[in-house]
């Protein structure tokens, strides 16, 4: 039995090794939210309860209808492949570690999701709401807002970068008020604390890992997200997998036209667990390189989390103290960098 140490405490893990299996994936449902873009209320509600019980059994599920442009999506696929082929040391010269804000550059191995791993093995770059230097909040050191870092020769990089993030951010919103349907609140609940939200948005590149693979070092070790929920999408290699309620890594395969959709930790503690948080991994043995675009949607940095009224009773108290967004994010960043193994570079 292993332990993954999470946003919401040490989790355990059976020692399953690293294969998955091949399921049909009945139990992570596929969730047309295309009634939320129109007026039919009941179409709405049906929505939410479908969202519901993916978030209640599953913690993760596939949504389709979206309003995503295909165009928008295959310029940063593009973006990402034509950022990561450049040399090392032009990639370094972003280098998160010079960012005040968590953006920028992460090379190989210097990120550790899981603390008993030795590394991810996957190349990334960061962004996330870009504000300007004089912004209040960025004055007076509000965790999480600043301005990105863009690579100087690649100006077609941050057009398509930003054009995705604005995609996000709006079906990001959808998603909430589906959260909010789901929990039987009213469906514009969650937005007052999204009007400057924690939206973080990777560019990640995975090598495929070939002969004997090293459980403690693969592409994303286990763990949960932080955030409220993650919004993915990959290129057609599989690679994520999903532990499920018997204990068994499951395959999560891309679904053409599909965005993956994840409950977060902050999601989980804001719903007193009644949404899950579900520990999930990649593991990159295609023999070819893997793309994929992790969306991380959070509150308003200086947003007081506390445990929803509708999920609690007194045979069901808070599990939770009420806590700032921003200072929980950060100190799970915190932990996960800290982490980091020394590269020669």
């Amino acid at each position: 039995m292993n332990t993954v140490i999470t946003g919401l405490g040490p989790r355990a893990v059976t020692a399953s090794g690293l294969d998955a299996r091949s399921l049909d994936f009945s139990e992570i449902p596929q969730i047309d939210i295309s009634p939320l873009y129109g007026s039919d209320q009941q179409a709405r509600l049906r929505v939410g309860e479908e969202v519901r019980t993916a978030c209640t059994q599953v913690g993760f599920f596939y949504v389709t209808g979206h309003q995503v442009p295909q165009s928008v999506i295959d310029a940063t696929f593009s973006a990402a492949k034509s950022f990561f082929a450049l040399p090392l040391s032009e990639k370094i010269k972003l280098d998160i570690n010079r960012s005040m804000n968590m953006r920028g550059y992460t090379p190989l191995l210097h990120e550790n999701t899981n603390v008993e791993g030795k590394g991810d093995l996957h190349e990334g770059f960061d962004i996330a709401l870009d504000v300007p230097l004089d912004d209040a909040d960025v004055c007076a050191g509000v965790f999480g807002y600043g301005p990105n870092q863009w690579p100087e020769n690649l100006p077609s990089f941050r057009e398509a970068l930003q054009a995705y993030h604005q995609a996000m951010l709006d079906l990001g919103s959808m998603i909430f008020r589906a959260f909010a349907l789901a929990l039987e609140l009213d469906e514009q609940y969650f937005l007052p604390y999204i009007t400057k939200p924690m939206a973080h948005m990777r560019v990640l590149s995975y090598p495929s890992q070939e002969g004997q693979v090293d459980e403690q070092q693969i592409g994303i070790g286990p763990h949960s997200d932080y955030e409220c929920f993650t919004i993915l999408r990959t290129d057609e290699v599989p690679a994520l997998q999903v532990l499920n309620s018997q204990g068994d890594w499951i395959q999560a395969p891309p679904i053409p036209g599909a965005f993956v959709v994840n409950v977060g930790d902050l999601m989980a503690r804001w719903t007193n667990n009644y949404f899950a948080s579900t520990l999930h991994r990649v593991i990159n043995a295609s023999g070819r390189e893997r793309f994929s675009i992790p969306f991380f949607f959070g509150p308003n940095s200086q947003s007081l989390i506390e445990v929803l009224p509708t999920c609690q009773n007194p045979d069901w108290p808070a599990q939770y103290p009420p806590i700032i967004s921003g200072d929980y994010i950060r100190s799970r960043f915190d932990q996960t960098y800290q982490l980091r193994q020394p590269t020669t570079l």
